[in-house]
């Protein structure tokens, strides 16, 4: 099974970027873990700045017949992007999506309490550092009916 990465602002820090917020793993890191931890699925990781090469991403991967799931951390684009929630919501229905943070979203700063793309995707997981990224694959994994290979 293909699954696609998507990170959003400033995750190409990670390790760098308040640690005691994010820990010291790095974006290597994480595909580093998955790819260890699910050697029989494939993944297509993506990591953008800019708002729409995410948006042009996800409707690339809307198409591509191969990707079976995606796990998306939109960072700070959670809070207050409609055009990514909106391409999130021309996916569903089409193929499963879970929205991933690292940090615990509910436990910070009020403005990061609401996620206008999280109505858009299957399930959000926030807080449990890069394990929610193997949480959101294998959440995946059981959408698709896919015996859990790890």
């Amino acid at each position: 099974m293909t699954i696609a990465i998507i990170n959003g602002p400033n995750l190409n820090l990670l390790g760098k970027r308040d640690p005691e917020i994010y820990g010291s793993e790095t974006l290597n890191d994480i595909m580093d873990n998955l790819q260890k931890n699910f050697p029989v699925h494939e993944f297509i990781f993506f990591q953008s700045n800019h708002e729409g090469e995410i948006i042009d991403f996800l409707q690339a991967m809307r198409d591509d017949s191969k990707v079976k799931g995606i796990v998306i951390n939109p960072g700070a684009y959670a809070h207050y992007s409609y055009a990514i929630a909106d391409a999130l919501r021309d996916i569903k229905g089409l193929k499963p999506a879970v929205e991933v943070h690292i940090s615990n979203i509910h436990a910070r700063e009020e403005f990061r309490h609401t996620s206008v793309t999280a109505p858009c995707v299957e399930a959000v997981i926030a807080g449990a550092g890069i394990n929610g990224y193997i949480l959101g694959v294998t959440h995946l994994i059981h959408l698709n009916n896919i015996d859990l290979k790890i």
